[in-house]
């Protein structure tokens, strides 16, 4: 049966109109997913003779495992934004003499090989290799490794039941963001708690068997709730949902534009990919962490500035490089009502410019860093304010593949093209070779005046550039309404 299932899946991916189209993408996304399996191999060969030279007092196991913690509860948050759930047509397998019982196995069996649960073990297999070549306890280290596989797999049931739920990955986020405050204001020593977890299931395996129940108890819930959705008039039936509303005449004093921000909120917040790419923008948040608290990056300001311009421009970058093609699936109808271009717009510029705002503002923590640290996220956040807004908004003019909203959000490639590729150019790297150029050779705060000023520069020339953008959008109207109404 299960070779059956395999054999239609095939099938149906294969015979599907869809597949061959974006092949460039598919082939991008393969060299990416091999770039991680590599970076996780090299990591996880190499990560014992790294910890080893950098930290020779520590033992590099106990090191690995008392950072465990936040890696579980990243993984999970990686895996709620990122991680499709596996879907299976199974109208068709309703009406055959096809036990319910291994339609919702087979399901919950294809999740679990997925390739977010493999990523983790291209690091713990070979790290538990080379724990053991180096004398570490055989039994102890397998013990570590099949307790590595059994979080892994948890994560993904956990994954199956919390996805839809907004208020899970707050409380995720919130426990993460709790843990990594508590370690660095030395209120509570998170890590030496972590470590003594994982130290004590290589010290005695026996305790692998506790993941074994907590596996078991996930799997029965997923398998409970798929299997209680199982019925063929639950599968054909039409989903309807009852909208809810939410006031927003606050957005009314913005004048004739409010109607469109009002509609763009609207679309974000009730499509689940707009609405990944709503909250995603406050995880870039804490993208600087990763290269301001690394000494390997004080010598590279080039990269420094790459990571200044993510913290504040996460929501720009990510929703401005598919404008307007949020808006395909209502183009046709939108660009038939009587309404002045420009404002549509604005309205996107406005949404830009204020989430912008909002995440400089929420940024004020990296004062922590210095104030060079700060001055550079300044910088990067008038520069996203000025110039990227306006850019995005330009180059969304070359946007020609229809969004579908009903599909899932993240791990979904669709309205993907050469132009988000192309305007990383502008966007990314011409403020980190300016602030490069200047921090270089010119020196002191240079760099940051010079990016900041093109912000600036940007903003004072915005009636003029948003003439030139609204121009260039009515010269491709019907370009694009041609293009948005094709099948995606």
């Amino acid at each position: 049966m299960l070779s059956h299932f395999l054999n239609l899946e095939w099938k149906q991916y294969f015979r599907s109109a869809h597949w061959q189209k974006g092949i460039a993408i598919k082939i991008i996304m393969v060299f990416f997913a091999l770039y991680f399996i590599v970076a996780f191999i090299g990591l996880g060969v190499g990560g014992y003779y790294i910890l080893k030279k950098e930290f020779p007092e520590q033992d590099p196991l106990q090191l690995v495992n008392s950072y465990l913690l936040y890696a579980i509860l990243g993984d999970l948050i990686f895996r709620y934004l990122m991680q499709k759930l596996p879907v299976m047509n199974i109208k068709p397998m309703l009406i055959l003499p096809i036990k319910k019982s291994k339609l919702v196995h087979y399901v919950l069996g294809k999740s679990s090989v997925s390739f977010f649960n493999f990523l983790g073990l291209f690091f713990y297999v070979p790290f538990a290799v080379v724990l053991m070549i180096e004398g570490y306890d055989t039994l102890g280290v397998l013990g570590w490794l099949f307790t590595m596989i059994l979080i892994i797999q948890s994560a993904n049931f956990l994954n199956f039941l919390i996805n839809k739920n907004n208020i899970a990955l707050g409380v995720i986020v919130a426990l993460l963001v709790g843990l990594i405050a508590l370690q660095k204001f030395d209120i509570y020593n998170v890590t030496a708690f972590g470590g003594k977890i994982f130290d004590a299931i290589y010290a005695n395996p026996i305790y692998s068997l506790i993941g074994v129940a907590v596996l078991a108890v996930l799997y029965h819930l997923n398998f409970k709730q798929l299997f209680g959705l199982l019925y063929l008039d639950e599968a054909v039936k039409t989903k309807v949902e009852e909208a809810k509303s939410v006031d927003l005449s606050f957005a009314d004093k913005l004048g004739d534009v409010a109607p469109f921000i009002k509609n763009d909120m609207r679309l974000i917040w009730r499509n689940k990919r707009t609405k990944t790419v709503f909250l995603m923008s406050f995880l870039f948040l804490f993208y600087g962490l990763i290269f301001f608290t690394q000494k390997t990056y004080q010598e590279m300001p080039a990269m420094l500035m790459f990571a200044s311009l993510f913290v504040t421009g996460g929501f720009a970058l990510n929703y401005g490089q598919f404008i307007p093609a949020w808006d395909s699936a209502h183009y046709k109808l939108l660009m038939s009502q009587s309404f002045k271009y420009r404002k549509f717009l604005e309205s996107k510029w406005i949404l830009m410019v204020v989430m912008t705002t909002i995440l400089y503002f929420l940024s004020f923590p990296y004062l922590y860093f210095g104030v060079d640290t700060f001055l550079m996220i300044t910088a990067g956040a008038i520069f996203n304010i000025g110039f990227n807004s306006l850019f995005l908004l330009y180059a969304g003019s070359f946007n020609r593949k229809r969004i579908d909203l009903n599909k899932s959000g993240f791990g979904n490639t669709q309205g993907t093209s050469a132009t988000q590729f192309i305007i990383i150019i502008p966007i990314m790297g011409i403020p980190m070779l300016l602030f490069w150029l200047f921090n270089k050779f010119v020196g002191g705060n240079s760099g940051y005046i010079v990016v900041a000023s093109i912000g600036v520069i940007s903003l004072l020339c915005k009636n003029y550039a948003m003439n030139f953008i609204e121009k260039k959008y009515i010269k491709d109207k019907y370009i694009m309404i041609n293009a948005f109404g094709k099948e995606a």
